[in-house]
């Protein structure tokens, strides 16, 4: 099975339309070091590869990205559900970790809305919820969009008609690419949560 069609099973299980998505699977239990707090999917599914610029024109290449922890998420900078939500707990969250530790994790907020998420209405967006330089928030126009969102088997504000309806999973890769847990907005969610299971994928 293909990581495209893996993802995709996974994806279509959790009823990725809702505006907020419910956990995959169970949540990990306790506080060691060992275990995360967001749901675990079955191991080695590896992030798919894709290349993006984010709002500044900076390009972003997921296979740069090998040797950190990344975050990635799906925004639309006119949501006012979910989307502040994350953002301001990535803020918040990522906020928390050490120096040394902010150089091996990023965080990555793919569009789902690429005719409204402007550069203008994006950055008001991230300066809003204290994330401008925490998230990189990647735009583009539909045709480079679309296949980013096909591959993550996330469903778009663009097709669905409403900026407050889209996937909104908060999803962990190791330093190695594979994912590893997924948080969600209204949740497991928590600013606590997401130091917690960066450093547990920091760890592994």
């Amino acid at each position: 099975m293909t990581t495209k069609t893996r993802i995709g099973a996974l994806a279509a299980a959790a009823a990725l339309a809702a505006a907020i998505p419910v956990a995959l699977f169970a949540f990990g239990g306790g506080d060691d070091r060992e275990s995360y707090r967001g749901s675990v999917p079955p191991e080695g599914i590896a992030a798919p590869r894709f290349e993006l610029r984010d709002v500044e024109g900076g390009l972003v290449r997921m296979d740069d990205l090998r040797g950190k922890v990344v975050l990635v998420t799906f925004l639309d900078a006119q949501c006012e559900e979910s989307c502040p939500l994350i953002a301001s707990h990535l803020a918040d969250g990522l906020g928390r970790l050490t120096a040394e530790e902010r150089t091996r994790v990023v965080a990555l907020g793919i569009s789902v809305d690429p005719a409204e998420d402007t550069p203008e209405e994006v950055r008001s967006f991230l300066a809003r919820h204290g994330a401008e330089h925490v998230l990189r928030y990647l735009v583009g126009p539909e045709a480079e969009l679309r296949p980013v969102w096909e591959e993550f088997s996330v469903s778009a504000s663009a097709d669905t008609g409403s900026d407050d309806l889209h996937s909104a999973p908060v999803r962990i890769f190791d330093r190695e690419g594979v994912w590893v847990t997924t948080l969600h907005a209204g949740a497991d969610l928590t600013p606590q949560n997401l130091l917690h299971d960066v450093r547990v994928a920091l760890d592994s």
